[in-house]
């Protein structure tokens, strides 16, 4: 079988599962966010719970699924390990790397870039600070979501300077990078002046999760990326990019 690394246009959107939703309840907002992503035109990457991987994959159309981790190691001996082609054979077209809730060092996050693109599977790789955010972008990962850690899970006021700076860190680096934002997204306005504000991408976890209606939700913030794009490209001031 001949790997392709598939490609992702900008701007998209992100759903982060992580543990909120579990069963059927993850299969229903897959098909929501689906739904959306045909509806607006919009790449949607769904970060999926493992046992969840094939399930989402094999009924939906448009989402490009992600596992949200992945040791760097290979077929053999060993139990209890989460094996890259193990997650790539599911339906994975991506891996996360680095969330606050499993960081990484330096050194092992390197070795799972590049596990990464042995197997075509393009890399999204969490960041806090903007030090951090610089040294993540000197290995070159397809996507980086730099996200200050003490706002996720949380809502407030967007930190426009922190989008900004992080996106310039990312961008005089390697400009291929593809640059997200995530942490304290609640609604589709957020999703909305994140993009105006030059993200990429906008993800959200527990905005999505926790909210009254999952599946409502989610289609509220891929519309917003829809009409922020719209509005951008009529003063002509963004550029469709893929990796």
């Amino acid at each position: 079988m001949i790997n392709v690394k598939v490609k992702i246009h900008t701007p998209f959107f992100e759903v982060g599962v992580k543990n909120y939703l579990y069963g059927d309840d993850v299969l229903q907002l897959a098909k929501a966010a689906d739904a959306a992503a045909i509806k607006y035109d919009i790449d949607v990457l769904f970060l999926a719970p493992y046992a969840d991987i094939r399930r989402v994959a094999e009924n939906t159309e448009k989402l490009i699924v992600f596992a949200p981790y992945m040791d760097v190691l290979y077929p053999g001996r060993g139990m209890a390990d989460v094996l890259p082609e193990s997650v790539k054979a599911a339906g994975a077209k991506g891996v996360v790397l680095n969330h606050c809730e499993r960081p990484m060092t330096l050194s092992n996050l390197r070795k799972s870039i590049s596990r990464a693109r042995e197997l075509e599977l393009l890399s999204f790789v969490c960041a806090d600070t903007i030090e951090e955010t610089k040294a993540v972008a000197q290995l070159h990962p397809d996507i980086i979501n730099p996200e200050q850690s003490d706002k996720i899970g949380k809502g407030g006021e967007i930190d426009a300077q922190y989008i900004r700076e992080s996106i310039h860190a990312v961008k005089d680096i390697d400009p291929n990078i593809i640059v997200e934002q995530a942490a304290g997204i609640q609604s589709g306005e957020d999703v909305y002046r994140c993009i105006y504000m030059g993200a990429e991408g906008v993800g959200a976890a527990s905005g999505v999760c926790n909210s009254q209606n999952p599946c409502k939700m989610v289609e509220e913030m891929i519309r917003n990326v829809r009409l922020a794009y719209e509005n951008m490209r009529k003063k002509g001031d963004t550029l469709y990019h893929v990796v």
